[in-house]
């Protein structure tokens, strides 16, 4: 039986997940500080906001398939929907929960503002949290990319620097303390040789690379310079900016070079990171390789290279509105590519497909994780899902709304504040948004507040759990929180009810 978790947007200050914020091209956020200094809100929460207000926030989250698979939290956003993939119709939800749904951390965006591409990358050696923020304008964003620290405290905000505003569909951090992000520039070109004017408006997609340390951007490659525009499929429409491009991936291949994807030319491209020539391209109009069977894919994301003859990739093969399917022509799958530089070919080595027979018009990716698993988003198919090496499935949960990418990732979350206990009616709330090593709650009660006893421990259900209450009884009562081995990691301060 599937089980389900709605989300509860709390507004319980910086415990919560406070944040700051700035314009959209380059804001700062502080979920806290070292020095537990209010972090200052923009964002309309209360720092002293009582349990009872609650904004009931479903995220409509079911998992419907959980066997024994790799290891970690799984991290997503909610806030993007089937009909306006990507846009943001109230505040995108940043989330973090366990495999069964129960939800470990949460972070809210300010109201107008949108969010993606949370998940948990390497800085300096250690393990970050990383997502980007911003306004979204169609189906690209103006934002800045985070980088929050294992405390969550943000500790960088990147954009390419300029008039460049970092975009929702890529921020990598590849190990030589350099990021990878996306950006949407409108220019003026000219349109004639599709129909459109001498003057005409298009979206030119850039790939940066940003010294993360420094923030200067060290190498920019544009797809207007290096790809025509009679190249792309994309039709001209008067009094519309036109999106020829649809750049919603970039990586690194072993040797450094860039690999790109863009969506609208169904291309991969891979671009000398040093000169911008581009080495080769795989699918579209102008490819290096002759595609064998299979291979051929369309409107994909999530383009990668895990070794040198390697390209995976996820496969949306369509574009528009998506969902289940029950056995149609066109099918989403998540696609690995073997390439044969001297016959110049590309063979299929797997194509993995959801067995509810899924097609995803949008967002969508594919993570390899170490013990050969696979996991994914199916994007506006509304679906999560991790496979075997063999092609089982061992891990699938629905959304109302689709993810842009979900991620399978270990994490170790260690908050500033302490837990927070606070009263409704007939419960008490563990409130610890973000601790991952809390195994069980002990509510302690006394007449003073040395001299407690503990008067109920529970399992931990998630970054606000409930705890039970009969009764009303005057006196002091506290929160511990209890790591597996039963030890206190941390405690609430005493209070009355």
């Amino acid at each position: 039986m599937a089980s389900q978790f709605g989300l509860s947007r709390r507004r319980f200050g910086i415990a919560a997940g406070a944040f700051v914020t700035a314009g959209a091209a380059g804001g700062v956020a502080g979920c806290g500080s070292r020095d537990n200094k209010p972090a200052t809100q923009t964002s309309g929460a209360s720092p002293a906001a009582s349990a009872t207000e609650v904004s009931a926030q479903s995220l409509g989250y079911s998992v419907n398939v959980n066997k024994p698979g790799a290891p970690g939290y799984i991290f997503f956003v909610s806030g993007m929907t089937a009909a306006n993939p990507g846009t943001a119709s109230r505040p995108a939800i940043l989330v973090v929960a366990d495999r069964t749904g129960k939800v470990v951390w949460q972070r809210q965006t300010p109201a107008g503002q949108s969010a993606g591409n949370l998940r948990v990358q390497s800085y300096q050696g250690k393990p970050v949290l990383t997502w980007w923020q911003g306004l979204k304008q169609g189906s690209h964003g103006l934002g800045a990319s985070y980088i929050a620290d294992a405390h969550y405290n943000v500790i960088s905000t990147l954009t390419p620097g300029g008039d460049l505003a970092s975009d929702v569909h890529e921020f990598r951090l590849p190990p030589d303390g350099h990021a990878l992000i996306t950006s949407y520039q409108e220019v003026t070109t000219d349109l004639t040789a599709i129909g459109g004017p001498r003057d005409g408006k298009i979206y030119n997609c850039i790939a940066s690379v940003v010294d993360v340390a420094s923030k200067k951007t060290l190498f920019q490659w544009d797809a207007l310079s290096h790809v025509p525009v009679t190249d792309s499929p994309e039709k001209y429409t008067a009094g519309k900016v036109l999106d020829p491009y649809h750049m919603n991936a970039i990586s690194q291949d072993p040797a450094g070079n860039l690999v790109i994807s863009m969506r609208a030319l169904s291309t991969v491209f891979n671009v000398d990171s040093r000169t911008g020539a581009i080495n080769w391209q795989l699918g579209g109009k102008h490819s290096t390789f002759e595609l064998g069977d299979g291979v051929d894919f369309a409107y994909q994301h999530d383009t990668e290279m895990p070794d040198a003859n390697t390209v995976t990739l996820f496969d949306n093969h369509f574009e528009g509105d998506s969902g289940q399917t029950s056995g149609g022509s066109v099918q989403t799958s998540l696609k690995w590519i073997h390439l044969d530089f001297a016959a110049r070919r590309a063979t299929l080595i797997r194509a993995q497909t959801h067995p509810d027979k899924l097609s995803t018009g949008a967002m969508g990716n594919l993570q390899q994780l170490p013990d050969g698993n696979t996991f994914s988003s199916w994007g506006t198919a509304l679906h999560i899902a991790e496979f075997t090496a063999s092609g089982e499935m061992v891990y699938d949960a629905t959304l109302t709304g689709g993810t842009y990418r979900a991620f399978l990732n270990d994490w170790a979350g260690d908050p500033i504040e302490p837990p927070q206990l606070i009263f409704t009616d007939d419960a008490a709330h563990a409130v610890w948004n973000g601790a991952t090593a809390v195994r069980r709650w002990r509510l302690l009660h006394g007449p003073e507040s040395n001299a407690m006893t503990t008067l109920s421990t529970v399992d931990w259900a998630g970054y606000d759990t409930p705890i039970p209450l009969t009764g009303s009884k005057d006196g002091y009562y506290q929160l511990q929180g209890l790591d597996a081995a039963g030890t206190v990691i941390n405690q609430s301060a005493p209070i009355t009810r």
